[in-house]
């Protein structure tokens, strides 16, 4: 399983998405997702993963596909964390065009990188609310505000969000199953532990906080 760096690429390819949503006019209106994508301008589902709204927007999912992705992508390799990051991110986009006017962003993708670690990595140290918590514990709380987010509307796409993660969840039960040695064999190589104040920023921000 090579581990390619896809995470960083995706990244970088959100960027250079970005500089041309500045430069183009109406760009962003023929890519993002509103319900022409259910009317036939499908590559809406896919083309939305790779815009964001300002400059803020960007740095911030940027930030968690990094942090999280580089970890999942050198556990299960390349292929097998595009797979989870693409079908997470459509998946959560066929859900969310049916509850928000129109969205933009990667962040049903980068919450179905977090389902798949809190099954391949469920004992993987985060931050999360200045406690160090197992990566499950952290993704059950995570999902708990989104369903908060759910139940009293602000502008974050919780929807998305928590589609995202049970897509990576389903694909990280998949995979631990398909290639359960290989994946423990890899975790004991892969102690990792996301500082503290990685962790405060990305909830601060990220989960609107």
């Amino acid at each position: 399983m090579k581990n390619r760096y896809f995470s960083i690429g995706i990244a970088l390819i959100c960027i250079i998405v970005f500089i041309f949503q500045q430069i183009i006019p109406g760009l962003t209106d023929v890519l993002l997702l509103n319900k022409n994508a259910v009317s036939g301008e499908i590559w809406r589902f896919l083309t939305s993963i790779f815009l964001h709204a300002n400059l803020s927007h960007l740095v911030l999912n940027l930030f968690a596909l990094i942090m999280f992705g580089l970890i999942l992508e050198k556990l299960i390799g390349s292929k097998r964390f595009l797979i989870i990051y693409f079908s997470a991110g459509i998946l959560a986009n066929i859900f969310a065009v049916f509850f928000y006017s129109n969205s933009l962003g990667a962040s049903g993708a980068i919450f179905g990188i977090i389902g798949a670690l809190a099954v391949i990595r469920p004992l993987m140290t985060v931050w999360v609310f200045n406690l160090p918590l197992p990566m499950f514990v952290a993704a059950i709380i995570w999902a708990g505000i989104d369903i908060l987010g759910v139940l009293f509307p602000t502008d974050v796409g919780n929807i998305a969000h928590l589609t995202g993660l049970a897509a990576g969840l389903a694909l990280g039960f998949y995979f631990r199953i398909k290639h359960f040695r290989n994946l423990e064999v890899r975790a004991n190589y892969a102690r990792i532990n996301i500082p503290e104040n990685y962790m405060r920023y990305w909830e601060d921000r990220f989960l609107g906080k």
